[in-house]
């Protein structure tokens, strides 16, 4: 069995990895680690829990000089939750050596991230957002990064950040090293793969089992409009230590915060709409356990590690298989039972069975009391959850513009949802996906573009019928 000393760390990084309690390295840190530490770039395709964070947070604190005073390498994250993640584990590794490791992310005082790097960090670990922002205010200079690392890169994508991705990538040096790590590789991130990374590496560990097994898994099918009633009956009678309910959007999630707290649960909301203080305030009475349920969109949620985590609920059915694995990947943590249940309305089957074929796992049918031990279903040919069209490389694609943005409480991945679904074309059929204040843009393949305005116009989205129209050049 390989250990973390066979991989050739020195001692202070052997030392620090003592400290946080690591015994020996994970499949994706064994196979990564190495060809990092050799000044290779990498593709990490790993899922969430794998161990990425070590994966590339050690080679970094190999790599750095702490007598350097200057910014040498850069970790990029979807979300603040995970900058905040990251940069707690990347300052445990890098404490023996005296590594500065800076988080800036939006939200926070810009003045105070400033002072900081001002102050000399040597790792910046930042969100995309507020990254472009301290590089346009000339407060972070990149001409001596030489490490970059892109993680969750799936994420920026389904947040529409790729292209502020490629801006800051840039603006660094092109002999630098670059890592990027991504649970799912959709065209787009393969695209900038090839663009940024020369002759990377590539570094895939598929578990074999996608969800633990000590994680029970149900469905409740029920119509829409029974729902929120379905969800108090079911947290009612579970009553779990601590749970997290899933929902789609902000608006759903503020909706089932009032909902459950009318109901006299004890019961915090989580999205992205939310101050940085009030996020942070939520997150810190959670982990402690003063508040015993939370609703969540997917994104406010990534990054969470809470080992007492009893229940997942997903109110609304998750996007894709992967993100069912993210979500109920939030309980059985550190060999923990744990329940995740899924709310089924009668014409999503077909995204249910695509979940079920994805984990190998059938969703026993929920009841209060019900007990269950992971199923496997037969194995089946994997298929698209929709048809997979190919398409020449060199097809064109058209931009569509969307009558309704941000202000309706729209996100990109309600309208990949919206258009796969009422269109039926497979999820590489959209792309560019950007939402703004008071519309979205989005391009889909131009053979494609007719039929998609024809059958997504009028769909609701929040209650909000969507208008599709071509962009005129």
């Amino acid at each position: 069995m390989t250990s973390f000393a066979d991989l050739g760390l020195s001692a202070p990084l052997l030392q620090a990895l003592e400290d946080v309690g690591y015994q020996e390295p994970s499949p994706i840190q064994e196979q990564a680690i190495p060809p990092l530490l050799e000044g290779s770039d990498i593709i990490g395709q790993a899922q969430t829990g794998s161990g990425k964070t070590a994966a590339f947070g050690i080679p970094i604190m190999e790599y750095v000089d702490p007598s350097v005073s200057e910014v040498q390498a850069l970790v990029l994250t979807p979300t603040r939750e995970l900058c905040i993640q990251v940069t707690q584990a990347l300052r445990a590794y890098g404490q023996p050596k005296g590594v500065d490791v800076v988080a800036v992310f939006g939200g926070a005082p810009i003045r105070t991230q400033q002072a900081q790097l001002r102050a000399g960090g040597h790792v910046v670990v930042g969100t995309v957002g507020r990254v472009m922002d301290l590089m346009s205010r000339a407060s972070l200079i990149l001409h001596s990064c030489r490490f970059v690392v892109l993680d969750e890169a799936d994420e920026m994508l389904d947040l529409g950040f790729l292209e502020d991705v490629e801006k800051i990538l840039s603006l660094t040096p092109n002999s630098r090293q670059t890592a990027l790590f991504s649970a799912t590789m959709p065209p787009p991130i393969r695209k900038l793969a090839d663009r940024y990374l020369y002759e990377p590496v590539l570094v895939k560990v598929e578990s074999k089992n996608l969800t633990v097994d000590t994680v029970e898994q149900f469905r409740v099918e029920v119509g829409a409009k029974d729902k929120a009633t379905k969800l108090v009956e079911l947290l009612q009678a579970e009553r779990p230590t601590q749970a997290i309910v899933f929902a789609r959007t902000k608006i759903r999630c503020d909706q089932l915060y009032r909902t459950l707290r009318d109901k006299g649960m004890n019961v915090k909301a989580l999205h992205g709409d939310m101050s940085q203080g009030s996020r942070d305030g939520v997150m810190l009475s959670f982990k402690g356990g003063r508040v015993p349920i939370l609703v969540a969109t997917d994104v406010a949620a990534r990054g969470l590690d809470i080992s007492t985590v009893t229940h997942v609920v997903n109110f609304d059915v998750p996007i894709s298989p992967d993100v069912y694995v993210h979500r109920i990947g939030r309980t059985g943590r550190v060999g923990r039972s744990g329940r995740a249940i899924t709310f089924v309305e009668p014409r999503q089957q077909r995204e249910l069975e695509a979940i079920e074929q994805h984990v190998g796992t059938t969703l026993s049918p929920w009841s209060p009391g019900a007990k269950v031990a992971p199923a496997k279903v037969e194995e089946r040919p994997k298929r698209h959850e929709k048809p997979h069209i190919k398409r020449p490389a060199d097809e064109a694609w058209t931009q569509l513009i969307v009558s309704v943005g941000r202000d309706a409480g729209l996100e990109p991945a309600d309208i990949v949802h919206a258009v796969t679904h009422a269109a039926g074309v497979d999820g590489e059929a959209v792309k560019d996906v950007k939402v703004l204040g008071r519309f979205s843009l989005l391009s889909v393949p131009q053979s494609e573009a007719g039929r998609v305005i024809e059958q997504v116009t009028g769909e609701q989205v929040n209650g909000t019928p969507l208008r599709l129209e071509e962009v005129k050049a």
